[in-house]
């Protein structure tokens, strides 16, 4: 039996591009938008900066919290947070209703179009993108429905969704 896919959710790297490919499939599909961070910023009132300085830990908590939210909506496109899936529990409640799928762009072009001074992780040292992208690909390859290279342009990555979104592989 087919899964009815009632949301498109996006995981990936940080600078993969899921919060813009995100907005335009949204318009695409004529569904609503969810950025899990933005959304994590509103509840909270602080940035995503301000709350990592209450620990990782602590914002992995609010992470979860914010995607068991989220997932259970309906007519949406999901952009998560690249960490969303050091927690099982976050990909078991995205999957109920989502079709999950994984912005894989090289590390080159991550590096070269990344803000780091926005990223928590990432602010104290350029090579840590390095060592988040070794010890969370395979992550991302195993929780994903479908995977998708972002190599090329936003356009040929969102016809790419579309499609196989559609069902017309």
């Amino acid at each position: 039996m087919k899964r009815i896919y009632k949301n498109v959710v996006l995981i990936g790297m940080p600078g993969s591009g899921k919060t813009t490919i995100g907005r335009m499939l949204s318009k695409e599909l004529n569904k609503g938008f969810i950025d899990i961070d933005d959304y994590i910023e509103k509840q909270q009132g602080r940035t995503i900066s301000e709350i990592f300085e209450g620990g990782e830990k602590f914002f992995r908590n609010l992470e979860l919290k914010a995607v068991s939210q989220v997932s259970q909506k309906e007519n949406i496109v999901i952009s998560t947070g690249g960490g969303v899936i050091k927690n099982e529990e976050n990909i078991l409640n995205l999957r109920k209703k989502g079709l999950i799928i994984f912005i894989d762009r090289p590390l080159e072009k991550i590096i070269c179009d990344l803000d780091i001074d926005n990223r928590p992780l990432l602010k104290n040292n350029t090579g840590e993108i390095e060592k988040i992208f070794k010890d969370r690909y395979h992550i991302y390859m195993n929780c994903c429905d479908f995977s998708v290279k972002n190599v090329d342009t936003v356009e040929s990555v969102l016809k790419s969704i579309i499609k196989v979104y559609t069902g017309n592989l």
